[in-house]
């Protein structure tokens, strides 16, 4: 595999080939999961859950997320590295390019943010800065307490428009990808055959162009896990051979199946 950027993602949709992400914290894994044939390693805010246990992603900081980010750059792997700002790193133009500087500088090759139409002029000013950037829509983990909880998002008629809006309204705005978590599998799959770019889905069907999972979830590690996580240890020996299941599984197809999606 060689390096993999926004282009290589770019033509996998276009030939309907399957790509994988994964979540990395350290440069250990990061160099393990771009072995294993992963395209893109998210540097995750779940590292509030994972790594520090808390009980949800609001208390990660931007010094948090700089620090993870350079740990897993410094494996130099052959995967896109894409990088979250965290809760409340981004609430107007200037803070989103103070932030996403920081990750840019910490190695991400692309930062990503959660919310609709509300980024669409941040989303622009970063990109014409040269920050690419990953949007993320559904079930949006720093919104929770607005939600009440981690729940499916885009049910009723009217959240399903207004998810694709948000959606077409992101791209337009120059977002170069998309993260659709939990909603249900048709939506998911609508918006990606409506979008020109690059569509990972975590809880959203098959029907993404891409699949995310958080790696300890897909390891067996999280005590609790939802109902779209398989754990890919079952039948491995080693770390590797649990992550390069994921990978295979879903290049071939075999992930996600129906019992992991939401109707």
């Amino acid at each position: 595999m060689g390096k993999i950027t926004i282009s290589t993602l770019n033509k996998m949709k276009t030939s309907g080939e399957k790509f994988v992400c994964i979540t990395a914290y350290d440069a250990t894994f990061s160099r393990i999961i771009s072995e294993v044939g992963a395209e893109a390693i998210l540097v995750g805010d779940s590292l509030g859950m994972v790594l520090q246990g808390h009980d949800s992603t609001i208390p990660v900081t931007i010094d948090d997320m700089a620090y993870h980010t350079e740990c897993v750059c410094r494996a130099e792997p052959q995967s896109l590295v894409i990088a979250d700002l965290p809760f409340m790193s981004y609430p107007a133009v200037d803070e989103a390019l103070v932030s996403a500087t920081r990750l840019m500088q910490a190695g991400a090759h692309m930062v990503k943010m959660e919310g609709g139409t509300w980024l669409s002029d941040t989303i622009s000013k970063l990109v014409e800065r040269g920050i690419p950037v990953c949007a993320h829509l559904g079930l949006t983990p720093q919104s929770v307490n607005t939600f009440g909880g981690f729940k499916v998002q885009g049910r009723t008629p009217k959240e399903a428009k207004s998810i694709l809006a948000d959606a077409v309204e992101i791209q337009d705005a120059g977002a170069s990808l998309l993260v659709l978590e939990c909603i249900p599998s048709h939506l998911a799959a609508d918006i990606s055959s409506k979008l020109d770019i690059p569509v990972i889905g975590i809880g959203a069907g098959a029907g993404t162009d891409g699949q995310v999972l958080v790696m300890h979830d897909l390891l067996g590690l999280s005590e609790h896990t939802a109902r779209f996580v398989q754990n890919f240890m079952e039948g491995q020996s080693t770390i590797r051979g649990g992550l390069k299941a994921f990978v295979d599984a879903v290049k071939s197809g075999q992930y996600p199946q129906e019992e992991h999606t939401y109707s």
